[in-house]
């Protein structure tokens, strides 16, 4: 299970990055038409309507972060009430992003990492399927893949809703069984968990690059032309999965914003080579 503002088992540990959850999940909300990717972000949440080009981003343009929303990707301690360290300080997610809608650059024209984007994902979900992120998590993934400990997602506040762009609290087993439900096709043995147009869909970079690396769907992939994709934490949390040597990897560590992703990387690719 997932719960909601308790602590988790004493073994978890904190992989801050939450594109991942927030992608395998709109994966099946696509596959159920409950979402489409050129669903207009506010024809979900009418009240970020403010009749500017804000207006026009799509799902898929968040997915593939290139909304272009104004909030930078700030985590500097010493700056902790701009960008995404206030967002992650705030106890009014809802307030935080009807007070960021102004855009750096048009949506859809460039990629830009930007966490925003996957809250106002996880926030489009929630809306849409009726019921807490957490409680679609607990259902829809980590039982069916067989997760071995509870987690906990972080809230903005007691009882308010999840920090939809991090702050997942598990274990590295069962974050390594998210990986190998990616690497197997979106199957837990003869169950279909994750539709595998979706599992494509993550599998194949945006056109538009974030940071010169390949980025689709909440998924990086590195330089080069490897078929490999991984997610990352800011701090050095890692899910790297290789398709080709059928290779999972994952790595928890609190490196600061010092990590060297490139030479992480590296070792990812010589382990999966070494098979």
């Amino acid at each position: 299970m997932v719960p909601r503002g308790r602590r988790a088992d004493h073994q978890a540990v904190l992989l801050v990055g939450g594109e991942i959850r927030c992608s395998l999940l709109i994966g099946r909300a696509v596959a159920a038409g409950e979402l489409r990717e050129d669903d207009r972000l506010v024809d979900i949440l009418p009240e970020l309507a403010n009749g500017t080009e804000y207006d026009t981003i799509t799902i898929r343009q968040l997915l593939d972060m290139a909304s272009g929303v104004d909030v930078s990707e700030n985590y500097n301690p010493y700056w902790p009430l701009t960008g995404t360290a206030r967002m992650y300080l705030t106890e009014d997610l809802a307030g935080f992003v009807g007070d960021h809608r102004d855009l750096r650059f048009a949506p859809g024209s460039r990629g830009d990492y930007r966490s925003v984007d996957t809250q106002l994902l996880g926030m489009a979900l929630a809306r849409v399927a009726g019921k807490p992120l957490g409680e679609l998590l607990a259902q829809e993934i980590w039982a069916p893949i067989g997760a071995e400990d509870d987690a906990l997602w972080n809230l903005d506040r007691a009882g308010g809703q999840e920090k939809a762009f991090c702050c997942l609290n598990a274990t590295a087993r069962d974050f390594a069984k998210i990986g190998q439900l990616v690497l197997d096709g979106g199957r837990v043995g003869t169950t279909e968990v994750i539709p595998p147009a979706w599992i494509e869909r993550i599998s194949t970079p945006s056109p538009l690059p974030v940071i010169d690396w390949g980025y689709g769907a909440q998924w990086w992939h590195p330089t080069g032309a490897e078929p490999d994709l991984m997610a990352i934490g800011v701090y050095g949390q890692y899910i790297y999965v290789d398709p080709p040597s059928r290779t999972v990897v994952v790595k928890l560590s609190d490196h600061g914003t010092t990590q060297d992703e490139a030479e992480t990387i590296a070792v990812f690719r010589a382990l999966a080579d070494a098979g």
